[in-house]
Parts: structure tokens; C-alpha cells; sequence
């Protein structure tokens, strides 16, 4: 996986869930925020 700034990261996250082809790469980019600490959603 490349660097990506926390900004980036959520956004191909969401990207990711939204697309049903790379559940995969959205269980990676999960990890990698939930090791950053980040929400990637405001209501949660």
C-alpha cells in the first residue's frame, strides 16, 4: 500500500465501501484507520 495522508486514506475507504468489487482493499484501509485512530464517518 502506498502513503497516504488520513485525509486520502478515509476517502478511498469510503471510495472502497461504496464499490462492491474491493471489499478487500476496504478491510485493509479499515485496519490501517483503526490503527491511525481515525473515524471515517462524522455520525459515529
Amino acid at each position: 500500500m502506498k502513503i497516504m495522508s488520513n485525509e486520502q486514506l478515509v476517502v478511498s475507504y469510503r471510495d472502497a465501501l461504496k464499490s462492491e468489487k474491493d471489499k478487500d482493499w476496504a478491510k485493509i484501509l479499515k485496519d490501517e484507520i483503526q490503527r491511525r485512530g481515525l473515524r471515517p464517518f462524522k455520525n459515529r
